[in-house]
């Protein structure tokens, strides 16, 4: 029987916990550093310039689930 409680090569998973905890704390250091508004200001300047198609085309990608296009071939 495989010891399954704890993997001694460090790989975590989709379920990463030092992953969230690294997330969670960058995000809480950019809003106690006040960024937000500065980037949602910066996100509206780019939606209303040229480069709004290529944004939502973008978005797009992302939302279908596989940005990088490394899934199955059409």
């Amino acid at each position: 029987m495989q010891d399954t409680g704890k993997k001694k090569d460090g790989i975590e998973g989709e379920g990463s916990y030092s992953g969230t905890r690294d997330y969670n704390k960058r995000t809480a250091d950019f809003i106690e550093k006040g960024k937000v508004d500065k980037a949602a200001q910066d996100a509206k300047r780019a939606m209303d310039s040229g480069e709004a198609a290529d944004l939502k085309r973008a978005e797009e990608k992302g939302k279908a689930g596989d940005p990088r296009g490394m899934g199955k071939a059409r």
